[in-house]
């Protein structure tokens, strides 16, 4: 395996390089969030260890960045953090997985091994209709050379209008889709898809975000006959 390690503590830095070059492995070492991102951009990596508490860009940071980037080297969290909320933020974020210090090595390669097993996580496919592509790996949507920027409510409503593209979906439907709640006011689903038009239709001749009467909404590229 070829292992890059972001941690800022020199010691700990380079008795994990030690251990893993013992293991018949190779590690970068980047002492802070730049060199990290750099490393990853350069070079490729079988797996990529990350200390949350570094300097210039944290664990949290750097894996959002490689993850918006495009990179889905699989990612361990090795942090002394051992709150489950700084956990599930990572874990959010893009990681695969992680260990709390201090931590078993033997742990760490076994963990190390099945992710590298594992491999980069396959990328979705983009979604398109006409000109508006959006994208579920890094989350984010254009229309023609103009990127969107969406809520994340906005962002589900659309998502789940695309990925049943050419299809009627029942307003009750995306209300269970998007909110998972009973209590939604009547009007809020007509607001949010008010809001979305707005940013995807406004400004183009194509309308794609279409209403129909009496049942939901469509995206699609030709009006409802």
């Amino acid at each position: 395996m070829r292992i890059l390690i972001m941690e800022d503590d020199s010691k700990m830095a380079g008795l994990l390089k030690e251990g893993v070059e013992e293991e018949h492995h190779s590690a970068c070492l980047a002492f802070d969030g730049r060199a990290a991102l750099e490393l990853a951009a350069s070079s490729e990596f079988d797996v990529i260890v990350l200390d949350l508490m570094v300097p210039i860009f944290d664990g949290f940071e750097v894996t959002r960045r490689l993850r918006k980037s495009h990179n889905q080297t699989p990612i361990l969290v090795l942090t002394a953090r051992d709150a489950i909320t700084d956990i599930a933020k990572a874990l959010d974020l893009g990681a695969d997985d992680y260990l709390t210090k201090p931590f078993s090595f033997v742990e760490l390669m076994a963990r190390l091994r099945a992710l590298a097993r594992r491999g980069p996580s396959p990328r979705p496919p983009l979604m398109k209709v006409a000109d508006l592509v959006l994208d579920p790996a890094s989350r984010r949507v254009w229309r023609g050379n103009r990127e969107i920027h969406l809520s994340p409510t906005e962002y589900k409503l659309l998502e789940l209008l695309m990925r049943r593209a050419g299809r009627v979906i029942l307003r009750n439907a995306i209300v269970d889709a998007v909110w998972n709640v009973q209590d939604v006011e009547e009007n809020t689903l007509d607001a949010f898809v008010s809001l979305l038009r707005n940013k995807v239709d406004k400004g183009f001749k194509t309308k794609l975000i279409q209403t129909i009467r009496g049942a939901g909404y469509s995206v699609r590229e030709e009006p409802e006959p």
